[in-house]
């Protein structure tokens, strides 16, 4: 070992140290008929490209001879730190309370400059338990403020849900000047895939316009998806809301990008062409309740059960909304009345695009036959199902949805987390919903998230530390009820009768004061052995006077009921009968012993086994006879050995 010890600081140093020792090397080494030689002095071990090795030999004196060869470990490259100042701090616990608790602890810590760290730490070195919690934050402000929530039993809190992940891609709509700006200057994962995806779509302009406004989305998720997944985020299912469909489909491996770009740019521009008119409206409405639509109006979605838009030529349109008359509507501000009959013109032209595209079968699963080209030509037209979509994805087993999009659109729908909120700090809100996928059980790489992180010395966890040792039955005073003990476990108070020279013994029994009398069982009911009504008469004719035992007739068992105690009284008369009797309290008492009690006998001087003695096989002694009803615990299995001489049996 300390050979080993000597060459990993040589390798470490870069230095041989010499041979301690050995002033005069051994004659019996031709030391001038190879290459090997002694250290006398330190020698410079200079690297040349390749890792430093060593071997170490050790030859025991009884003969053990071992080789080890050592090698040097590659130098470690610190990672890049995260060029993002926003931080989650993750926490769990196995109870509400220890939560709590734990993030206390943790507002010693919001002040470290070390504030990364901390979160890395959190995230890798601490078990991830079913509740938790998580804080971000981009200052020690921020942090402080979530903990104190959490402490307070608010903030980001939850059960680590079992169930599968789906990300959902908003539609249009959500789109916003600046979506994604916050975003591309913090994270160059983000960055870089934004640019490539841009650099295959027409210059954005003026975002109300289609033709500028479908693009700018899909480049966003499209960056949006790259970067959760830079952090080692994996959907089981992707789904889409219209135009969110196509990015859905590039990252599943439907589309390649090139092909992902020239769809939504004909679409946007396809779209935009149309003549401007039509409306579309939200009606909060079933979609049984709308029964057969007029001509010119179209169902555009159906986004939940009582959650519907109507799309088409305004006058129609406009009236089958006012059949909802008190129900909530809201006419949406668009240019066109898309996924409605005002579509069908640009259909032609828009097929001959899809039909120059390849398709591939999807690496991540999605619901809709998105390798089908006539389910893309028909996509404008079409009434976009959402709610079926996710009803589908729930009988799947998902139970987690993340939003990937400009806005929070589709995440009330389905209690879903969404990555970006307009009018946030686009950090913040990216950071937070990495966190809450954590809180409900999601994966997530921390080495990712926070590269070039270091594990620092974090509080303890918070024990909720209780006692499970059972009560012990309360003792009364029995000097001042005229009682005395008679330090017997079975058995609580003695009395010496005033008239006839007799002693009463009482006690009580029960499975919760004495659970070992659960192993004595016969035909499933507990029952105090025969020996120990035996050994309840002999320590009664001690308390008398009388501690030999002449004969003893059971009358009745003493059953020890499943719950509640049982009494017992043993008494010695003057005459020196010994009777014992059993009641549940507050019924009458049985008989369950009747015996004599006598002087104790001179001491026996010994005991000579006789000669001839024939084992007893008693391998399945026990098991017989639980087979018979007979059930013995392991501490009623005294019986170790038995013989059998002539008709009398010896037993251990």
């Amino acid at each position: 070992v300390a050979g080993i010890i000597k060459m990993v600081e040589a390798m470490r140093r870069g230095t041989l140290p010499r041979t301690l020792h050995a002033a005069e090397p051994s004659t019996e080494v031709e030391w001038d008929a190879g290459a090997i030689e002694l250290l006398t002095e330190p020698r410079e071990w200079p690297g040349s490209g390749r890792p430093r090795r060593a071997a170490v030999s050790s030859f025991g004196i009884s003969g053990t001879n071992a080789h080890v060869v050592l090698e040097q470990v590659p130098a470690e490259v610190p990672a890049e730190p995260a060029s993002h100042g926003v931080v989650p701090w993750v926490l769990s616990a196995k109870t509400d309370q220890a939560l709590a608790e734990r993030a206390r602890a943790l507002l010693s810590l919001v002040d470290t400059p070390d504030s990364r760290d901390v979160a890395y730490s959190l995230a890798t070195t601490r078990t991830a338990h079913e509740r938790r919690a998580a804080v971000v934050g981009a200052d020690a402000a921020g942090l402080r403020a979530g903990l104190e929530a959490v402490a307070e039993g608010g903030g980001i809190t939850g059960k680590a849900q079992p169930g599968k992940l789906a990300f959902l891609f908003t539609g249009q709509g959500s789109q916003r000047l600046g979506m994604g700006a916050g975003l591309y200057r913090a994270f160059p994962v983000f960055a870089a895939a934004y640019d490539e995806v841009t650099a295959l779509l027409p210059e954005f302009g003026d975002l109300s316009r289609t033709e500028f406004a479908q693009p700018a989305i899909f480049a966003l998720e499209v960056a949006l998806f790259r970067l959760v997944e830079s952090w080692g985020v994996r959907p089981d299912f992707l789904a889409g809301h219209s135009i969110g469909e196509i990015a859905a489909a590039h990252v599943a491996g439907v589309l390649s990008l090139e092909d992902a770009a020239k769809l939504v740019t004909a679409r946007g521009r396809l779209m935009q062409a149309l003549p401007e008119g039509g409306v579309m409206v939200a009606v909060q409405a079933s979609e049984d309740e709308l029964g057969e639509l007029p001509d010119g109006v179209s169902l555009a979605a159906v986004n939940g059960p009582t959650s519907l838009v109507l799309s088409g030529a305004e006058e129609p349109t406009l009236a089958v909304v006012a059949r909802f008359d008190g129900r909530k509507t809201k006419r949406l501000d668009v240019s066109h009345a898309f996924h409605s009959v005002l579509m069908e013109p640009m259909l032609d032209e828009f097929a001959a695009v899809v039909r120059g595209l390849e398709f591939s079968e999807p690496r991540v699963p999605m619901l809709s036959p998105v390798t089908d080209p006539a389910y893309w030509i028909t996509h404008v037209r079409d009434t976009v199902r959402f709610a079926d979509a996710v009803e589908t994805l729930r009988a799947e087993g998902v139970t987690k949805f993340l939003e990937i999009g400009p806005d929070a659109v589709l995440s009330p729908l389905v209690d879903g987390i969404p990555l970006l909120r307009k009018g946030h700090d686009e950090e913040v809100t990216a950071m937070t919903a990495l966190a809450t996928l954590h809180v409900r059980g999601a994966r997530v790489d921390w080495d990712a998230v926070l590269p070039g992180a270091r594990a620092l010395d974090l509080p303890t966890y918070p024990f909720q530390r209780k006692h499970f040792w059972l009560d012990p039955a309360p003792v009364a005073d029995l000097s001042s009820a005229g009682l005395d003990s008679p330090g017997h476990p079975l058995l609580a108070a003695g009395l010496s009768l005033a008239e006839g020279d007799g002693t009463v013994l009482t006690g009580r029994l029960s499975l919760a004061t004495h659970p070992w009398l659960a192993g004595h069982t016969v035909h499933d009911t507990v029952l105090l052995p025969g020996a120990a009504l035996a050994e309840l008469a002999v320590r009664a004719g001690d308390e008398a006077g009388r501690p030999r035992l002449v004969e003893l007739t059971l009358h009745a068992p003493v059953v020890i009921p499943e719950s509640g105690p049982i009494e017992l009284q043993v008494a010695v008369s003057g005459a020196a009968a010994v009777t014992i009797h059993s009641r549940i309290p507050g019924e009458d008492w049985e008989l369950n012993a009747l015996g004599l009690l006598a002087e104790a006998n001179p001491p026996v001087k010994g005991f000579a086994w006789p000669d001839g003695l024939e084992p007893i096989d008693l391998g399945s002694f026990y098991d017989d006879l639980a087979d018979r009803g007979f059930a013995y615990g392991s501490l009623f299995q005294g019986l170790r050995a038995a013989w059998r001489h002539g008709e009398d049996r010896y037993a251990e």
